[in-house]
């Protein structure tokens, strides 16, 4: 296993070190997050033959380790995540949180929580595109190879996906008391 774990690191390290450049925006950050991610990876290691994307996969760990790094530090720092992470916006938008009142950070909490819920009632193939997408930032060719499906099928499924999300949001009554309010 050491074997695969070191050719998983040649092959993916620089693509892992350059995602979590990205999320902390931050070289030391980067470093650290990165090494949270490859010690997850290590322990994981037992799953990993199970696993049909390696690149998905250690995405999702990536964006996993961060999201955790993220929430901690939240509790001790002034800034606060400015939109859910499955929205079509930088993963980053960080704001001060002294511009918002608690009632915003609540409302604001709820929202995330309601598109994560509609974004799971999805089909799985539009859930997974609209993740690949929006939340780990893979580009339409990247999809379409890791779906094995050409990028037109990519667009047609990303651009239902989001008509369905957003058919399932209308429908939902608290839903439209955020919108409508």
């Amino acid at each position: 296993m050491k074997m695969n774990l070191n050719g998983l690191y040649e092959e993916y390290g620089r693509y892992i070190y350059h995602l979590c450049l990205k999320l902390t925006r931050n070289k030391d950050e980067a470093e650290d997050l990165m090494q949270d991610v490859w010690l997850k990876v290590v322990r994981n290691s037992g799953r990993m033959d199970n696993v049909d994307h390696m690149k998905a996969w250690l995405t999702t760990i990536c964006m996993n380790t961060f999201r955790d790094r993220y929430r901690k530090d939240v509790r001790r720092s002034k800034h606060v995540m400015h939109q859910p992470e499955t929205l079509d916006v930088p993963i980053l938008d960080l704001v001060p949180s002294d511009n918002m009142t608690p009632a915003e950070l609540l409302e604001q909490n709820d929202i995330q929580t309601l598109v994560q819920r509609k974004i799971g009632e999805l089909d799985a193939i539009y859930r997974t595109t609209i993740e690949y997408f929006y939340v780990y930032q893979y580009s339409l060719i990247e999809i379409a190879e890791v779906m094995k499906v050409s990028i037109g099928t990519v667009k047609s499924r990303l651009f239902r996906a989001k008509k369905y999300l957003k058919e399932l949001m209308m429908e939902d009554t608290a839903v439209q008391e955020y919108v409508i309010a």
